[in-house]
């Protein structure tokens, strides 16, 4: 096992392991618990980490987390109601309707 990357917080790594596993690499999240005694330990050493069960994965697991991180949003103008909608929503907040494809 190795380690891929560390997050910042338990949904990221949760997020980030399964997008891994759900592209076939195995992968684990350890110290998820960690932060309840960050208080007795330095915080940097309670974030979660994200391990991948098979080290020949590991360059692959890390290219595919830089490109989730590098995912471009991009505004959308909803059908609906002509409200401008920033990149990353998928539902307009003005009248709920959802992001064309």
């Amino acid at each position: 096992m190795k380690r891929v990357t560390v997050a910042p917080n338990l949904a990221l790594a949760t997020f980030w392991a399964d997008v891994l596993t759900q592209a076939g690499i195995g992968a684990t999240v350890q110290r998820a618990w960690a932060s309840s005694i960050a208080g007795e330990i330095p915080p940097d050493q309670a974030l979660p980490e994200i391990w991948v069960r098979d080290d020949a994965d590991l360059d692959a697991a890390r290219r595919l987390l830089e490109d989730l991180r590098r995912t471009p949003q991009h505004d959308w103008v909803c059908r609906t109601c002509g409200e401008r909608v920033e990149g990353g929503f998928e539902q307009c907040w003005n009248c709920g309707a959802p992001m064309p494809r």
